[in-house]
């Protein structure tokens, strides 16, 4: 059964054996995490994925982590554009977007992963609404027998680690 825990790091050298990344569905890099996941393990990261086919919202694929040399692998999922009129179906495409992570980090035989909050930046989602998801979802994870050690949130903030603890706690993480 992995422990799941909350820290203020950057993603990119965070030690895991794979990170994910909060990429937009081409996943040819963009701003936020996804620009500095791309900076960091460098072009090669791109010519990678320009042959994966993009990837949509709520699943995942795998690369190397190239540059990156704090990880093996890089975990790339979309998280949804948040709507207050698809607030329901927005929680179920992030929950998916962090399970499906989860699975294809187990699959991949890590043992350790290392998230980003998916979706809270530039794609919208309240923080808080997000930490609650992503905290069932862990839970909800956490409760299937796993090979998976270790499951950190990495936080760029004191504020969003605060919130993550806080949805941690609540669910009894």
């Amino acid at each position: 059964m992995p422990t799941f825990d909350v820290v203020i790091a950057d993603i990119t050298k965070f030690t895991a054996d794979a990170i994910v990344n909060a990429a937009n569905s081409t996943l040819l890099g963009g701003g936020g995490v996804d620009g500095a996941i791309h900076r960091a393990a460098g072009p090669k990261l791109l010519l990678y994925c320009m042959t994966l086919g993009g990837c949509g919202v709520g699943e995942a694929k795998l690369t190397p982590a190239f540059g990156i040399k704090t990880a093996q692998y890089i975990i790339h999922t979309v998280g949804p554009r948040f709507s207050n009129s698809k607030a329901e179906r927005c929680d179920e495409l992030l929950r998916n977007a962090y399970w499906n992570s989860l699975l294809l980090a187990e699959q991949t035989g890590c043992k350790t992963v290392a998230f980003p909050s998916i979706s809270t930046g530039a794609f919208r989602f309240p923080l808080e609404r997000a930490s609650l998801v992503v905290a069932r979802t862990f839970l909800d994870y956490r409760r299937n027998p796993s090979a998976l050690t270790s499951v950190t949130m990495t936080c760029f903030d004191v504020a969003t680690a605060e919130t993550y603890k806080n949805a941690f706690e609540i669910a009894g993480l």
